[in-house]
């Protein structure tokens, strides 16, 4: 019985001492819990930054460009359908002369539900689309006579201008056509040199 009572003395006060030998060489050794930190640093914060700008300088004037190329296909877009709707004016309502604005070839005649052209570019005198603004006029001919649609006598023309100019500046791409049916374009306005029959005095033809 002594021997069994200083084995368990000698247990009980003997694993504590091992515990902490443990404990402390663990330590010696460097085994110590070092919690990660998670997130970003401010460092990290400014070179991602840096890395955005850098591609938005880069993309951005692509971006203008093809936002400006696509303006340009509309604005040709429509010169070619006042071109036709001008010529179907002259043909069918006008007697051979042309419409002077564009809210008339946007007004259908008499028994019919179809206008000369779609009402997208005949709400007004100037339309606002695809970052150009759309405009024509046509010098009124005292001789015309009234057209199918309502057009009084004296207001239609022997001719006509329309163009479109950009909206916004950066924009070095001008349009205009006449009774010619002939798109040119310049580096500028064409609208008040452009004559409503003939070669304007500026500008290329577009093929």
């Amino acid at each position: 019985m002594a021997g069994w009572g200083k084995l368990l003395i000698t247990h009980t006060f003997a694993t504590p001492v091992d515990t902490a030998r443990a404990l402390q060489l663990d330590v010696s050794r460097g085994d110590v819990l070092v919690r990660k930190a998670h997130g970003f640093a401010l460092i990290d914060l400014i070179f991602v930054c840096g890395i955005i700008g850098l591609l938005a300088s880069i993309a951005l004037p692509r971006l203008l460009l093809a936002k400006q190329s696509a303006g340009a296909a509309s604005a040709i877009g429509s010169m070619h359908a006042i071109n036709s709707a001008q010529l179907t004016f002259a043909l069918t309502c006008g007697n051979g002369f042309y419409a002077p604005d564009l809210p008339t070839l946007g007004t259908a005649p008499p028994g019919s539900r179809e206008p000369f052209i779609t009402s997208g570019l005949s709400i007004a005198s100037v339309i606002n689309k695809s970052g150009y603004n759309i405009q024509m006029t046509a010098v009124a001919y005292g001789g015309a006579p009234p057209a199918c649609n309502g057009l009084a006598a004296g207001a239609a023309g022997q001719g006509f201008v329309a163009a479109a100019d950009p909206d916004v500046g950066g924009n070095f791409r001008f349009f205009a056509t006449n009774a010619n049916n002939i798109i040119y374009e310049n580096t500028t306005s064409l609208f008040a040199v452009m004559p409503e029959i003939g070669t304007p005095p500026a500008g290329a033809p577009l093929h």
